[in-house]
This record gives C-alpha cells, sequence and structure tokens, in this order.
C-alpha cells in the first residue's frame, strides 16, 4: 500500500592581504565573492530502494529542515512508499529524518523523498560588529559542548590554546583557527565518504587529511576549545558554482555523491558567520587543473570568501552530532546527511549507494 505524507516544516585586512598576493604573483583573482541577493528555489529527490533479502527492515532519510530566514528557508517535504509505518521523527541533537519500516516480504522496500527549499548566497560584513541578538544561554552551552568525536580538552585545548595564543577577541581567534587549518591540512581523496570527523584522533595522529566532515569538524572543535560556539552543518550540494569553480558544486542533476558538510562560528555583534576551511582544500586538490600551490590565484580567492561567505548552491540538513535513530539496533552515527537503512543483517553501508540502492536528484524550479 503506497503512503504519502507531507511534513512542512572577512575581517578587510586579511581579505584584502590574500588577492594581493595572488596579484604580486602575477595573476588576477578569479571573482569568488558570493554576495546576499536573489533566491533559488529548488527540489532534491531522494529515493531509497532497500535490499531487504525478504526480511523486515527500516531506513532514516534525513529531511532538510534546517532554516536561517537570511539564507535558507525550507519549504516542505513530501513522500511515497510502501512502507508499513512512516512518520517524520526528530533526534535528540535536533536531526529530523523520515523513518520507514517494511514489513518482511515487502520487495522491494521504497521511498521516495521530495524537499523543497529556497536558499541564496550569504555574505556577513566583519569589518564591523552589527547588532546581531546573543545566543540564550542554552544554545550557547550547547554549541561548545564536546561531542563523541569532538573533545574540547586534551590536545584539542592545547592546539586551540596555542593557536589563538596573543589574539584579542573572538572574532580574531576565529580568523586564527580558520586560517591555521587551511595552512596545516588537506584533503585525502581516498578518505570514503565526507569522513568521520574524529577531531582528537587526527590531531594525536599528526596526520591532518581527510575531507569536509574531518576539516571542519578540526574546525568546529578548536572553536568550542577556545569557548568560541561554533556547529557543524550538514547537506549536499545542488547546483554547479556560478563563480566557476567545479570543485564547489554538484555538476549534474544526479548528486548522489555530493554531500558536504559546512560550518558556522557565532560571533558576538555579527551571529552565525559561515565558514568552509575544508573548501578550501578542495579547490587546492581538485581544481583544475589539481594539486593547485597555496598561493595559487583560484586558491587565494576562496580562502579570501570562505571566512564570512558562502555560495547558495547547497542544501542544509541539520547541525546534529551523535545521532541516535528512532527504533535502531545498531549504534548512533556521528552525523546524519546520508540515508541510513538496517535489515535482519544489520546496518547497511550508507557510503555504498550501488549496494544500498539509493540516488538523490536535484532541479532548479519556480517558487
Amino acid at each position: 500500500m503506497i503512503s504519502r505524507r507531507t511534513f512542512l516544516a572577512s575581517g578587510a585586512a586579511a581579505a584584502l592581504a590574500l588577492p594581493s598576493l595572488a596579484r604580486a604573483q602575477g595573476a588576477a583573482a578569479p571573482a569568488f565573492a558570493p554576495k546576499a541577493g536573489d533566491w533559488r528555489t529548488f527540489q532534491v529527490v531522494t529515493r531509497l530502494e532497500v535490499q531487504a533479502a525478504g526480511g523486515a527492515s527500516q531506513a532514516w532519510v534525513p529531511l532538510p529542515v534546517f532554516a536561517a530566514q537570511d539564507w535558507f528557508k525550507p519549504l516542505g517535504n513530501t513522500w511515497t512508499t510502501n512502507g508499513a509505518t512512516v512518520e517524520a521523527v526528530k533526534d535528540a541533537q535536533g536531526a529530523e529524518m523520515l523513518h520507514v519500516r517494511w514489513n518482511a516480504g515487502e520487495q522491494p522496500p521504497v521511498v521516495e523523498v521530495t524537499s523543497r527549499f529556497s536558499t541564496r548566497d550569504r555574505s556577513v560584513d566583519l569589518s564591523k560588529p552589527g547588532t546581531a541578538s546573543p545566543l540564550s544561554a542554552e544554545e550557547r552551552a550547547k554549541y561548545i559542548a564536546a561531542t563523541d568525536l569532538i573533545p574540547t580538552t586534551g590536545i584539542v585545548k592545547t592546539t586551540a590554546d596555542k593557536i589563538t595564543a596573543g589574539k584579542d577577541g573572538d572574532l580574531a581567534k576565529a580568523r586564527a583557527i580558520y586560517e591555521w587549518v587551511v595552512e596545516n591540512t588537506f584533503r585525502n581523496a581516498a578518505t570514503r565518504g565526507c569522513g568521520t570527523g574524529d577531531v582528537a584522533s587526527m590531531l594525536e595522529s599528526g596526520t591532518l587529511g581527510g575531507k569536509c566532515a574531518d576539516l571542519n569538524a578540526l574546525f568546529v572543535g578548536l572553536l568550542r576549545a577556545s569557548d568560541i560556539p561554533a556547529r557543524d552543518i550538514y547537506g549536499v550540494r545542488v547546483a554547479p558554482s556560478k563563480f566557476g569553480y567545479k570543485s564547489l558544486g554538484a555538476n549534474s542533476d544526479i548528486i548522489t555523491k555530493a554531500q558536504h558538510c559546512r560550518a558556522e562560528v557565532f560571533l558576538s555583534g555579527y551571529g552565525w558567520v559561515p565558514a568552509d576551511p575544508a573548501d578550501v582544500r578542495k579547490v587546492v586538490l581538485e581544481e583544475r587543473p589539481g594539486k593547485l600551490e597555496i598561493n595559487d590565484a583560484k586558491v587565494v580567492a576562496a580562502r579570501a570568501a570562505l571566512f564570512g561567505s558562502w555560495e547558495g548552491n547547497w542544501m542544509a540538513y541539520n547541525t546534529a552530532h551523535d545521532v541516535v535513530l528512532p527504533g535502531a539496533t545498531g549504534g548512533k552515527v556521528a552525523f546524519l546527511m546520508y540515508p541510513q537503512a538496517e535489515t535482519v543483517a544489520g546496518r547497511l553501508d550508507c557510503l555504498d549507494p550501488d549496494t544500498f540502492k539509493y540516488t538523490l536528484r536535484s532541479a532548479e524550479i519556480s517558487a
């Protein structure tokens, strides 16, 4: 039986210095400068087919219900499924998902979720503080707290203290941490998916490589260890970069493997400030012709822009860590930006969509 439900759900000095370096190298920096402008509306269809081997099965599909009135507005989710039960549920950490259960013998177990949202580029003027409201005590506590994979003591705290030594104020400290992550990490193409975000292990090993969920988690962890609220936002790229950066966009309507974690830091007077040091390292590794130098004009432009701004070609799911999947027999997941499923044989590998059989497809639509 098919059921259908609807759930409605830069500092000026640094910014100028970096392009100057590119000019000194004899190359003009590409125009990578996201600014708030027109809203764009997208639709993402997630279709999941569970390989259940005849037994009962269940799945959890992340829903994009994160909201920020200045740059991201969820417009609701609809779904169809042959599941026996289906409901939108929320984990204690705030991740929302569609939970579907199928009876044994239902072949094949299928669910299709259509999500719509509006988004636009964003940029925060870091030349002077504004009038952003402060976080509540509860919110502040949440966004400086440790998680299972992001401790705020030990080597994380020691590293953060070294980076921020002599820096006055949260803005200066946050920028120092951003620049340190850009300078000292690298994107590792061999890392599965988006990485795991195991910050302490990265620092203890001395090998600061990985992908977005690793490098941006390191940024967030160092900020939290400095008593500065910060968070990861988990999502997926939905469209090409309008600035011509192939590495920073989805270059096909099939976005099954386009998941991307971004980050934000909360600064007094400025509010939530976007940042993405992981994407700077992605530009270094992947932007044509590949394996660019840190002072390449494309890298310099992205580095200057990605502390304080980002492009609106991306769908946000949630900011949750240590997510408990309601009704699951397996353990919690570090974050939720991939569909998850369990059969009688156990948890399926969410990073193997061909075996798992799920696809994500995006399209820009009229509002």
